[in-house]
C-alpha cells in the first residue's frame, strides 16, 4: 500500500453516458494528489463496464447485488491509505474530494452530508438512524474512509445504499465525522427510480439498518 494518496471508488449500473465525465472530473480535482479511480460495475447491460475499462485505473465487474457490496469490493482493492467513495450519477460534486481528504485524518469515516435531503424517506432516516450514528445524511455515499478500517466491514443487510457502513462503524466504536455540502441539481431520472419506488427502497434499507443497529 502506498504511503500517501487517495483511492476513489464508485459503483455503476447502466451509467455509460456518465462514466467518462465522472472519471475526468475526479482526475481534474486530484491532479496534484496521487490517486487511483476504481469503478465497480453492478451488472450493467449498456456497456458501462467496457467504457470504464478505458478510463478507470481499475474496472471490476460483478453480478447485480447492489451499491453497498460494490463499494466494499472496490474499497478492498484500494491501494492508498485514504479511500473516497462517490456516486457515479453526477449527483456528488467531485470538487469536494480534496477538502474531504484533507479533513479525513481526524476521523475513521467522514461523510459529506447534503444540506438538503430530497426525499421524505431520507428525512425520516436522518431523524432515526441518523441520530443513532451521528450523521444527518445516512444515505449519502459521498464519504472518506481510512483504508485500515475496511476489514471491519462484514455486511449482512444486503442493499442498504451504504448506510450499513455507518451502523458497523458506530458499533465498532470508530470515529465518524460529517461535513455539509450543497448538492448539485438532481438528474431527471435518478438511479433509485421514481418517487414511490425510491422512497420504498430507502425505507426498506432504513428498517434493515435500524434492526442491525439495535440488535
Amino acid at each position: 500500500m502506498s504511503a500517501y494518496g487517495v483511492s476513489v471508488v464508485t459503483t455503476t449500473w447502466n451509467e455509460r453516458q456518465n462514466i467518462e465525465k465522472i472519471v475526468s472530473s475526479i482526475r481534474f480535482v486530484l491532479h496534484n494528489i496521487p490517486h487511483e479511480i476504481i469503478v465497480v460495475d453492478d451488472g450493467s447491460e449498456d456497456g458501462t463496464f467496457q467504457a470504464a475499462e478505458l478510463v478507470a485505473d481499475l474496472a471490476l465487474s460483478k453480478k447485480r447485488e447492489g451499491q453497498t457490496k460494490g463499494l466494499l469490493l472496490g474499497m478492498r482493492c484500494a491501494k492508498y491509505p485514504v479511500i473516497a467513495t462517490i456516486d457515479s450519477d453526477l449527483e456528488n460534486d467531485p470538487a469536494h474530494i480534496p477538502m474531504l481528504v484533507q479533513q479525513a485524518a481526524s476521523f475513521d469515516l467522514l461523510v459529506a452530508s447534503r444540506t438538503k435531503l430530497p426525499r421524505i424517506s431520507e428525512k425520516v432516516a436522518a431523524k432515526t438512524l441518523g441520530r443513532l450514528v451521528g450523521v444527518t445524511d445516512t444515505m449519502s455515499n459521498y464519504r472518506v474512509f481510512k483504508k485500515e478500517i475496511v476489514s471491519v466491514f462484514d455486511l449482512r443487510g444486503g442493499e442498504t445504499f451504504g448506510a450499513e457502513f455507518l451502523v458497523i462503524a458506530k458499533r465498532k466504536g470508530l470515529k465518524i465525522g460529517e461535513i455539509k455540502v450543497d448538492p448539485p441539481p438532481r438528474r431527471k431520472h435518478p438511479r433509485l427510480g421514481g418517487v414511490v419506488k425510491a422512497n420504498f427502497r430507502i425505507t426498506w434499507a432504513l428498517l434493515k439498518c435500524l434492526a442491525l443497529c439495535l440488535s
